[in-house]
């Protein structure tokens, strides 16, 4: 339940940006909440019960605090963020869909909605930003949410939200085939999280450098790239991986996208 109005007061991830910025000398990724988690989790009701008797309110709330972050980590310097909006897939989980209706949502009517303010943020953000959205079905102890392709989704996805790089899991069967795919268009780039951090076992490259050329019948190679599947520790209790097996995943991933794109 929301239990008070919705408002930026101080930057929440500057302190952070600024401990990664000082300790290399690659480009740092700030990643935020999606702006629409609260509401995907409670809906109307978790949103109207104390703080706010109109809906609309709630919204320009949430976006004008969002933008706020936004503005505040660019003026430190940051110059790529990623919004995790883990939402977006799990609509197309029959299950989920059956969720939202017995509370009286309809799913595509609410992923509309999802787009309108995610949009509304992303036309406010400062120029100077690089802004991606990882999709996801859940990534916690090595267990998931949901479970469903994209293909229900990936029209509007693709097209109606107007960010410009996703980062999609795609590290199981759950995550359904590469053909929604099809839906991307020639100015956007796709991020293939086809390497696991669901558990240590080590993917075979050459079943991953398959899979980038799979996703390539859909997607030019010169605007694919490779990546986890999620973060290894999504939330404090991580994932049932070793540190040693982390850092063999990572470098999997950089070995596999210097076998597909070469050294540049």
């Amino acid at each position: 339940m929301v239990g008070s109005r919705i408002s930026w007061t101080r930057p929440i991830n500057v302190a952070d940006f600024a401990f990664v910025s000082s300790n290399t000398t690659l480009m740092p990724k700030v990643t935020l909440p999606g702006p629409c988690a609260l509401h995907f989790r409670g809906g109307d009701a978790a949103v109207l019960a104390s703080a706010y008797v109109d809906l609309g309110q709630f919204w320009d709330d949430t976006v004008a605090a969002f933008v706020a972050e936004l503005e505040a980590l660019a003026q430190a310097g940051c110059a790529y963020v990623q919004i995790d909006e883990t939402a977006f897939a799990k609509f197309g989980d029959p299950e989920v869909q059956a969720s939202l209706a017995a509370r009286g949502d309809d799913w595509s009517r609410l992923i509309d909605s999802y787009i309108d303010v995610t949009n509304r943020i992303l036309r406010r953000a400062p120029r100077s930003l690089a802004i991606g959205m990882h999709l996801c079905r859940g990534n916690r102890g090595g267990q998931w949410h949901a479970e469903g392709g994209y293909e229900e989704v990936a029209e509007r996805l693709f097209n109606a939200l107007e960010v410009p790089i996703y980062f999609l899991e795609y590290d199981s069967p759950r995550a359904g085939s590469f053909q929604p795919l099809r839906h991307v268009p020639a100015d956007k780039r796709v991020v293939l999280g086809i390497v696991s951090t669901k558990s240590g076992e080590m993917e075979k490259p050459e079943t991953l450098q398959r899979r980038v050329e799979e996703a390539g019948r859909y997607v030019d190679l010169d605007r694919l790239a490779v990546s986890p599947q999620c973060g290894f520790a999504s939330v404090e209790t991580g994932n049932p991986l070793s540190a040693a097996e982390q850092e063999a995943k990572l470098r999997l991933v950089v070995d596999l996208a210097h076998t597909v794109w070469g050294e540049a």
